[in-house]
């Protein structure tokens, strides 16, 4: 079984301990913690990135520059 968590380090309380425990019961776990970063925010970090994504919501709502994909054909 995989199941992800996603709570902030300040949020981490008996209750949510056991309800891991009462999840995984007697089961051998393996726990990682890692930071967890907004995708959105992670690529609006970068100047260049974001002018970018900028130019592409705008040619978005325009219109401009949009590229028809055939999904059948990427099979």
């Amino acid at each position: 079984m995989y199941t992800t968590y996603r709570i902030k380090a300040n949020e981490i309380d008996k209750r949510f301990l056991d309800s891991v425990k009462a999840q995984f019961k007697d089961r051998e776990i393996e726990i990682v913690v890692s930071e967890y970063e907004d995708e959105t925010e992670y690529l609006l970090k970068s100047k260049e990135n974001k002018k970018r994504l900028d130019e592409s919501l705008k040619d978005l709502k325009a219109g401009r520059n949009l590229h028809e994909v055939n999904l059948d054909e990427l099979e």
